[in-house]
C-alpha cells in the first residue's frame, strides 16, 4: 500500500524539531501588518481565477478545551452569535462586489464552534451567503461539529441547508482523557450521531483525534482508534497535541505530570498509522488518513492533491475567500488576514469593504518556492522537469543552495535525488515538513521556529 513509513528511532531522535505544517508558503508567520484593501483589489482583478473557495468562521464555544489553540470567543450568550452575524452580513454583503465574476465550488465553516449557532442563526447564514455569491449547484459544503454542541434536529437542518460534509471533532473516546482536557461527551452519541449522518446523505462523514492529551496511554488511545475505525468515517484527522501554555493560556490548566512522554506520543502515532493501515486507510499526508474510494485518496493518486488554509483539498484551483474574524483568504498571488480579535473585526468591517489587517503578495520566488513545497507535501515525490518547464528555471541551479542542505537527509536515507527527480522514502515520510523546510527561504531564525509545532 502506498505510503507505508518505515520507522526509525535514531532518525526521530535526531530530527523531531520544529516546523511549519505549510497551509500555505510563505507561513502567516511572514504576514505583514498594514496590508490594504487596495492591495486586495488589486489582487482580485489581475487574478484570471473565477472559482472559489469559501471559509466562514465561526468563534464562538460553550466550553473551553483546555487543549485548543483556535481562535475563539466562550460564551453562552447566544445573541452573541446575532451581532456577529449582522457583522458577516455587512462583510459578504461588501466583499462579494469583488466577486461576482466567481462560482463557489466549496465552503466550509469552522470554528470556535459552528454548532454554536442555533437553528435559526444557521439558517440565517447560509441565507446570507446564498444572497451574496454564486454556488454551483453540487458545490461541496462543509462544517465542523462538536458533538457536544449539536441542537436536536440541526443534523437534519444542515442536510437540509445543502451540507454534504460533516467532520465530527470527537479527540478521545476516553472518559478520564475527556475530564483532563474539560472536553465530556458520551461515546455512544457520538456513534449514533455518526450513524444518523449517514442515514441522512451526508456524502463524507469525516472525524478529528488527537494524541498527547493529558492522561491518555499507548493502551487507551488503540482502544480509542479501534472504536473510531468501527465508525467508518471517510476521512480522519490525527493531529499531534502541540502542549505550548506560553502561547495558548487555556492550556495552562493542563497538568504536566499528566502528559505523555514523547517516547509514548510517538508510539501512539505509530499504532495509530498501522491500525489504520490494517483496516483499510491510506495515508494522505502527516496526519491525514482516508479511505481508498475517497475524493482525496483520488486525487493524490491523479497527482492533482492540495493543500491550502483549509488543509488537504481537491480544490486547488479555488481561490480561497475567508470571511469572519482571523479568517485567511489567498486570491491569485495574495494572501491577507482578518483581524484577530472581534472588536477589531467588528471596527473594520464598518470602516471599509475588506477587513483587512495583514498578508503579503508573493513574488515569483515565492511562488515557485511554493509550488514546490505544494508538491512535496502532497505527493513526497517532484518532477524537476515539470518545475523548469512552468517556471522556465534550471531546478538545479534555481535550488542549488536546498538541494546541498537535503544532503544529510539524503544520506540518511529519507531523501533519493536523481538527476529529475526527488523522491521522499518510506523513512523520510515522517519527516516531510523537514524536508519541505530546505526549500523555505523565509525561514531565518531558530526563534521563528520556536512558533511551530514539533514535526512528530
Amino acid at each position: 500500500m502506498k505510503n507505508l513509513i518505515e520507522w526509525d528511532d535514531s532518525l526521530i531522535k535526531k530530527y523531531n524539531i520544529s516546523g511549519p505544517r505549510y497551509t500555505s508558503y510563505p507561513t502567516a508567520l511572514s504576514f505583514e501588518e498594514g496590508y490594504s484593501e487596495s492591495e486586495v483589489v488589486k489582487a482580485v482583478k489581475t487574478t484570471d481565477n473565477n472559482k472559489l473557495s469559501l471559509y466562514i468562521h465561526i468563534p464562538f464555544c460553550k466550553q473551553l478545551c483546555y487543549y485548543c489553540g483556535c481562535n475563539k470567543i466562550i460564551t453562552r450568550h447566544q445573541h452573541k452569535a446575532d451581532l456577529y452575524l449582522d457583522y458577516l452580513e455587512k462583510e459578504a454583503a461588501s466583499q462579494s462586489q469583488l466577486y461576482q465574476s466567481y462560482t463557489v465550488e466549496q465552503m466550509h465553516l469552522g470554528g470556535g464552534t459552528p454548532t454554536f449557532l442555533t437553528v435559526e442563526q444557521m439558517t440565517r447564514l447560509i441565507g446570507i451567503l446564498e444572497k451574496n455569491f454564486t454556488f454551483e449547484s453540487n458545490a461541496e459544503k462543509g462544517i465542523e461539529i462538536d458533538p457536544r454542541s449539536l441542537a436536536e434536529g440541526m443534523l437534519k437542518q444542515l442536510r437540509s441547508l445543502g451540507f454534504n460534509r460533516v467532520s465530527f471533532g470527537i479527540q478521545d473516546f476516553d472518559d478520564e482523557v475527556q475530564k483532563a482536557v474539560n472536553r465530556e461527551q458520551c461515546a455512544d452519541n457520538v456513534a449514533d450521531l455518526v450513524v444518523e449522518a449517514r442515514e441522512l446523505g451526508f456524502k463524507s462523514v469525516n472525524t478529528d483525534m488527537i494524541y498527547g492529551l493529558p492522561l491518555q496511554t499507548e493502551e487507551s488511545f488503540a482502544k480509542t482508534i479501534d472504536r473510531l475505525i468501527a465508525l467508518s468515517p471517510d476521512r480522519v484527522s490525527v493531529f499531534n497535541y502541540a502542549h505550548i501554555p506560553d502561547l495558548f493560556a487555556a492550556q495552562r490548566k493542563i497538568k504536566d505530570d499528566q502528559l505523555p512522554t514523547a517516547a509514548q506520543k510517538l508510539q501512539m502515532f505509530k499504532n495509530t498509522i498501522k491500525q489504520m493501515n490494517d483496516a483499510g486507510y491510506i495515508l494522505i499526508g502527516m496526519d491525514h488518513f482516508a479511505k481508498k474510494d475517497d475524493s482525496l485518496a483520488i486525487a493524490q493518486q491523479k497527482g492533482i492533491l492540495h493543500r491550502n488554509f483549509q488543509g488537504y483539498t481537491t480544490h486547488g484551483d479555488c481561490d480561497l475567500l475567508g470571511l469572519g474574524v482571523s479568517s485567511i483568504s489567498q486570491v491569485g498571488r495574495s494572501i491577507f488576514q482578518n483581524p484577530k480579535d472581534v472588536k477589531e473585526y467588528y471596527k473594520a468591517v464598518d470602516l471599509g469593504s475588506v477587513p483587512v489587517c495583514k498578508g503579503l503578495t508573493l513574488t515569483q520566488d515565492d511562488v515557485i518556492r511554493a509550488a514546490v513545497i505544494r508538491q512535496l507535501i502532497c505527493h513526497f515525490e517532484l518532477d524537476m522537469n515539470v518545475i523548469n518547464k512552468e517556471f522556465d528555471i534550471d531546478f538545479k541551479n534555481y535550488f542549488a543552495d536546498s538541494l546541498e542542505s537535503l544532503s544529510g537527509l539524503v544520506a540518511d536515507k529519507m531523501v533519493e535525488i536523481t538527476d529529475d527527480h526527488i523522491q521522499v522514502t518510506s523513512k523520510g515520510l515522517l519527516f516531510i515538513r523537514i524536508i519541505c523546510m530546505n526549500f523555505d527561504a523565509h525561514l531565518k531564525s531558530q526563534a521563528k521556529l520556536q512558533r511551530f509545532s514539533r514535526v512528530i
